[in-house]
């Protein structure tokens, strides 16, 4: 196993990622519930959940409370960027939620298969 070095870069370059992979996730949760968006508009949505995630974690604070605050950020940043009512704001952090929790589980199992791979 390799050694894992905490710096500010890996750390910086796993908040990009996990916000970039958040506001995919968000496209698709407002396209799902809106129809054609602007994919720009999910970028906004993205790195304040991720931001929320990483000091979460890095200060050990409980995953509930993590979660629930991610949530939050996430349906502010929905109402924000895309500006339409409260049901909606709701289906789509729901959505988000559903789809960001699959599409995890799917790219961990596939990392994993990958990685017990013999040869």
């Amino acid at each position: 196993m390799l050694l894992q070095t905490v710096t500010p870069i890996t750390v910086l370059g796993t908040t990009v990622a996990l916000a970039l992979f958040l506001s995919v996730t968000a496209h698709l949760a407002a396209r799902n519930v809106l129809g054609d968006v602007d994919p720009r508009r999910a970028l906004y949505v993205g790195p304040l959940p991720a931001v929320t995630a990483i000091v979460g974690v890095t200060y050990a604070l409980p995953e509930a409370l993590i979660v629930l605050v991610a949530l939050l950020f996430d349906a502010t940043m929905f109402a924000w960027s895309y500006d339409q009512p409260r049901r909606l704001i709701v289906g789509m952090t729901v959505i988000h939620a559903v789809i960001t929790t699959l599409l995890a589980i799917v790219l961990f199992s596939l990392t994993l298969l990958f990685a017990t791979m013999p040869g």
